[in-house]
C-alpha cells in the first residue's frame, strides 16, 4: 500500500466518485485498497464529509454518494456531463428560455454542478432544488435549442423534451 497525504486521499476519492457509483463507506475503502491507498473507514468517513459527499438516489433506489460541488474552476468533462445527465435527469420541459429538469428527489444539486461547471453552450445558469433544476438558457441559442441538446445527452425522447 502506498502512503499518500489526506489531500491526495480525498483527490482520489473524488475521482472514485465521479466514475463509479460507490454505495458505501465500506465500498470506497475495498475501491482505495485496490488502487494501493489504505485508508479506515473512519478515516473515509471523515473525508466524504470534508468534501461534502452526500448520499443521493439513484434511479432503481439505490443510494450512493455524490459530490455537489467541485471547485468551480473545474470543467466537468462532457462523459462526466452524460453520465450524471443520463442517470438522474428523468424529464426535461421547457417554456421560453427556462429549461426543468427533474430528478429523482434529492438529486437536482448532482445535476445542477454538474451543468454549472460543464459550460454547456448556451446555458447561463441554474438553480437547484430537490428534485428540479432550472435551467436558465442564453437568448442565443435560445430555450428551444439548450432543452432539446440537454434532452438528446440525458437520453431523453423528444416528448420527454417538452417538444
Amino acid at each position: 500500500m502506498t502512503k499518500v497525504t489526506k489531500h491526495q486521499r480525498q483527490h482520489r476519492i473524488t475521482k472514485l466518485l465521479e466514475s463509479s457509483a460507490v454505495s458505501s463507506q465500506t465500498h470506497l475503502v475495498e475501491l482505495l485498497a485496490a488502487d494501493g491507498v489504505d485508508a479506515t473507514q473512519t478515516t473515509v468517513s471523515r473525508d466524504l464529509e470534508e468534501l461534502g459527499a452526500l448520499k443521493v438516489r439513484l434511479p432503481g433506489g439505490e443510494t450512493a454518494y455524490a459530490l455537489p460541488e467541485l471547485p468551480s474552476h473545474q470543467v466537468a468533462p462532457e462523459d462526466h456531463l452524460r453520465r450524471v445527465l443520463g442517470e438522474w435527469v428523468v424529464e426535461a420541459d421547457r417554456s421560453g428560455n427556462l429549461i426543468v429538469l427533474r430528478t429523482p428527489p434529492g438529486s437536482a444539486h448532482v445535476v445542477g454542478s454538474a451543468l454549472d461547471r460543464s459550460g454547456f453552450p448556451g446555458v447561463i445558469g441554474t438553480v437547484a432544488g430537490d428534485d428540479t433544476v432550472l435551467v436558465v438558457a442564453a437568448e442565443v441559442p435560445g430555450g428551444d435549442d439548450v432543452a432539446r441538446r440537454l434532452a438528446a445527452v440525458a437520453g431523453l425522447d423528444g416528448a420527454d423534451a417538452g417538444q
